[in-house]
């Protein structure tokens, strides 16, 4: 029996579209990565210290965390092409304007509005891909693909940034994003259809505007308060101020309707410590890799290239710890996995914490790397596993999305809060800026380890299989 044209025309259409959309996550997931090479140029280009560098970082990832949920959201109520388009233009606009900066405050702006498109656009591309191939093995061969490209983007961003910060200048690294995100925006034009009716259901704008505001303004007190002439009022007042925004988030979610993120849903403990684990796990991970091209650069005098080329034991060791993780997590089980992969990742902490200037980084940095690779593969994966236990239809989403915020608003807190400590004069108590910051987020993931151990249910967590029917 013969296929009909058509339906070999549009098979061949949606796998385009795909493909297209990849290429919009493959950005996404190098700008998180791609600026962390470039950090001590832009940091000599604006002459300014290495803690408000963290900004350059931390702005994309709480943006994106913090406007995550609602974005899916917006593309329910707006339609989903229409936030796409505005998502991936919104992150061109952002990148032009980062890569053209002449201070340091515009750029931290410009990488706030490519956090926001990254919120709206990633949502509406993961329900776009949803609906474009409704079978289910069509489906997880797409999303597949997705995760793929993802990973690929997070090592690539390393790995580019070194090239283009010494062949060129750091601003091409935003640059370079302008003629993909324009092919991005003309194929979702002439690809994907327009949008029809939509759900008109209100959005929890207040309690996106709180879950975003609470860890800005702890970064900003955090920050203020590792300043060599710190304004105690002001950082203390920031402090308190995200207690008060967290404080009013779960007042509002209490009392609206339609909340960002029920309540209800964290009365499984094993999310809520599975999640807070994520936080602790990203904090450390974030604040090693910023380091660490700090340290290669700083310290060991390589070249940006040089020092791009040096993740690639990292990049190897994650890729070769992923293909391991489901089987691994088959025969331990998550509650294992998840434990290994946070001692793994402490290890490899403690390792940086240790870290002499002198030695090869045969013997000195990639021991530490491959530990990091390792305990971030194994970790996260198990996390996240973790953190759908018992999930029904009805929460499915929410719990995905509350595990990316926490994997996202983790990383931009852990950098702010280790890094501002670590080089604080009057807060490191005189030891090396980067033993004290790698050595609390050591600290951090063994406080995990055990407020995890202390808290999962003492039978076996095995991977969470199809989400449940919820019950009547």
């Amino acid at each position: 029996m013969s296929v009909p044209a058509h339906a070999t025309t549009l098979s061949r259409s949606r796998w385009v579209t795909l493909v297209l959309l990849a290429v919009l996550q493959l950005l996404i997931a190098v700008d998180v990565t791609v600026v962390n090479i470039a950090l001590p140029a832009i940091r000599d280009s604006f002459d300014v210290d290495t803690r408000h560098l963290t900004w350059v970082v931390t702005g994309y990832t709480v943006m994106g965390g913090g406007l995550l949920m609602v974005g899916g959201r917006i593309a329910d109520l707006f339609g989903r092409r229409r936030t796409l388009l505005l998502g991936a233009f919104l992150f061109g606009a952002s990148s032009l304007t980062a890569g053209l900066a002449p201070n340091l405050e515009l750029l931290v702006l410009a990488r706030f509005g490519q956090g926001a498109g990254e919120a709206l656009s990633l949502p509406a591309a993961m329900s776009l891909i949803a609906l474009l191939f409704p079978e289910p093995a069509a489906r997880s061969k797409a999303l597949s693909v997705w995760a793929s490209v993802a990973s690929v983007g997070l090592v690539l961003g390393f790995l580019l940034s070194g090239v283009i910060t010494q062949l060129f200048t750091w601003r091409w690294i935003f640059l370079i994003n302008l003629p993909l995100v324009s092919l991005v925006l003309a194929a979702v034009l002439l690809l994907v259809k327009k949008d029809g009716t939509s759900d008109r259901a209100p959005i929890d704008l207040p309690g996106a505007l709180l879950f975003t505001t609470a860890p800005l303004l702890l970064i900003f007190g955090v920050i203020e308060l590792g300043e060599d002439e710190p304004r105690l009022p002001l950082a203390l007042g920031s402090l308190l101020a995200a207690v008060a925004c967290a404080t009013a988030f779960v007042a509002v979610e209490r009392r609206t309707p339609q909340p960002l993120v029920p309540l209800t849903f964290f009365k499984n403990r094993v999310r809520i410590v599975a999640n807070g684990a994520t936080v602790l796990l990203s904090a450390a991970l974030s604040t090693s890799f910023f380091l660490l091209t700090m340290h290669l650069q700083e310290e060991r005098d390589l070249s940006p290239i040089e020092a791009g080329l040096s993740f690639l034991p990292l990049a190897v060791s994650l890729i070769l710890a992923s293909t391991l993780v489901p089987r691994l997590i088959e025969r331990i089980g998550t509650t294992g996995a998840a434990v290994l992969g946070m001692v793994l990742a402490a290890l490899g902490a403690g390792c940086f914490a240790l870290l002499p200037s002198d030695d090869s980084l045969v013997t000195s940095v990639f021991p530490g790397m491959i530990l990091l690779a390792c305990g971030m593969a194994t970790g996260l994966v198990a996390l996240q596993n973790a953190a759908l236990h018992a999930v029904t239809e009805a929460d499915a989403g929410v719990a995905s999305g509350v595990q990316r915020c926490a994997d996202q608003l983790g990383g931009a807190s852990g950098i702010a809060v280790y890094v501002s400590v670590g080089f604080s004069p009057h807060l490191s108590g005189g030891w090396d800026p980067f033993t004290v910051a790698y050595g609390l987020a050591a600290a951090g993931l063994i406080a995990a380890v055990v407020a995890f151990l202390a808290m999962s249910p003492r039978r076996r967590l095995a991977a969470p299989q199809e989400p449940q029917e919820p019950q009547d």
